[in-house]
C-alpha cells in the first residue's frame, strides 16, 4: 500500500528547536533599546510565528524596507548573543533520523529570518536533514497565510493533502490547515487547547513518544 504521507514540514521556532525563550529575550533586548516597553501579552505576538516586517510594524509602526533590514540585522545580533547554549526540543533528531529511514522527504518552513534559520540548522547541526528551507524571505505573506506551504508543497513535488506539518503556534496551524495538510501541534506549556481549537488533527508536548507510524494515522 503506498505511503500516504510523501512530505514531513516542519516549524523552526519551538518545534525543531527550543528557541522561544530565546527569542523573546532578543525581541526584548531589541524593543526596549528603541524606547519600547513590553509585557507579557506583547511576548506572547511574538511566539506567534509571524514574519519579521508584521512584527516590526506591530511594535514599531510602519517601517520602510530599509529600515525593517536594518532593524533585522540589529536583532539577529541580539539573537545570536542569545542564542549560544540553544538545544533541540526533545525528540526532534529521534523523529528527523525515523523519517529519513522511512524514506519521508523533510522541509523546514519558516517565518524567520534566512540569516537566523539557516544559522540555528548548521549551528545544530539539522541542515542535513532538509531537502528544502523556506523563511519568511521567501513568501509575501507570513502564517496565518498558507502561502509558505504550498510553495513547500511545490517545491516538494506533492500534494497539500500529502503532507503533514509540524507547528507550535496558531497561526502556523491554522496555514497548514488552509494548505489543506495535517498538522501535528507541538505545545506543552498551556497551549494545547488553543492549537487544537485552530484545527490540528493531534497535539503532543514533544516528539519523545511520536514514530512514523503514528504520523501516517493522522491520514
Amino acid at each position: 500500500m503506498p505511503d500516504p504521507m510523501k512530505c514531513a514540514i516542519f516549524d523552526m521556532d519551538g518545534v525543531l528547536v527550543d528557541s522561544h525563550p530565546i527569542h523573546m529575550a532578543a525581541w526584548r533586548r531589541f524593543l526596549e533599546a528603541h524606547g519600547r516597553t513590553v509585557n507579557q501579552r506583547d511576548m506572547e505576538f511574538v511566539l506567534e510565528g509571524r514574519k519579521r516586517e508584521e512584527m516590526l510594524e506591530h511594535f514599531l509602526g510602519p517601517v520602510s524596507p530599509e529600515q525593517a533590514d536594518s532593524y533585522g540585522k540589529e536583532k539577529d545580533v541580539l539573537f545570536r548573543e542569545e542564542a549560544k547554549s540553544i538545544s533541540t526540543i526533545a525528540g526532534v533528531r529521534e523523529m528527523l533520523d525515523q523519517l529519513s529511514a522511512a524514506s519521508v522527504p523533510m522541509a523546514v518552513a519558516s517565518c524567520g529570518g534566512r540569516g537566523r534559520v539557516h544559522q540555528l540548522l548548521e549551528q545544530l547541526n539539522l541542515r542535513n536533514y532538509f531537502e528544502a528551507v523556506f523563511t519568511g524571505n521567501d513568501v509575501k505573506d507570513g502564517k496565518p497565510d498558507p502561502s509558505i506551504f504550498l510553495a513547500v508543497a511545490k517545491q516538494m513535488n506533492v500534494l497539500p493533502s500529502q503532507a503533514i506539518c509540524f507547528e507550535d503556534s496558531v497561526s502556523g496551524v491554522t496555514a497548514a490547515k488552509s494548505a489543506g495538510m495535517k498538522c501535528l501541534g507541538i505545545a506543552e506549556d498551556g497551549r494545547q487547547d488553543a492549537l487544537v481549537q485552530a484545527g490540528c488533527d493531534a497535539v503532543v508536548p514533544n516528539f519523545v513518544s511520536v514514530s512514523v507510524s503514528d504520523l501516517r494515522k493522522l491520514f
